[in-house]
């Protein structure tokens, strides 16, 4: 029922700052766990952020920690991430994704691993992180 679209990846500088969207249409997001997923070429697929709408529980990545914040914007139906002093490492496809049961660690993580499929894939946006 839900439809995920990204927006907001450009060519950003080193040290410069991002604010990528999931817009959701369809059903609210309201009761779901929402998930930042980038991947590279030559690079595994990584879980960056995650949030659990209900509760508002999020997880972040050891890579990005520090640097990313997930927020979830009710009457918008849209979840945002901020990314702040970026990196030539983080340059990859964003995509978000939803999932209905999934804990924030599981979704993160089991979802990067390929353990776990999630209920919606976005299409993706991409960042590039160059001079």
């Amino acid at each position: 029922q839900l439809q995920l679209v990204e927006s907001g990846g450009a060519l950003v500088q080193p040290g410069g700052s991002l604010r990528l969207s999931c817009a959701a249409s369809g059903s609210s997001l309201d009761y779901w766990t929402i998930g930042w997923f980038r991947q590279a070429p030559g690079k595994e697929r990584e879980g960056v952020s995650c949030i659990r709408s209900p509760d508002g529980t999020t997880y972040f990545s050891d890579s990005v920690k520090g640097r990313f914040a997930i927020s979830f914007d009710r009457a918008k139906n849209t979840v945002y991430l901020q990314i702040e002093n970026l990196k030539p490492e983080d340059t990859g496809v964003y995509t978000c994704a939803a999932d209905k049961w999934s804990t924030v660690p599981n979704m993160c993580v089991s979802v990067a691993l390929g353990v776990r499929e999630p209920d919606y894939w976005g299409q993706g946006t991409p960042v590039t992180v160059s001079l």
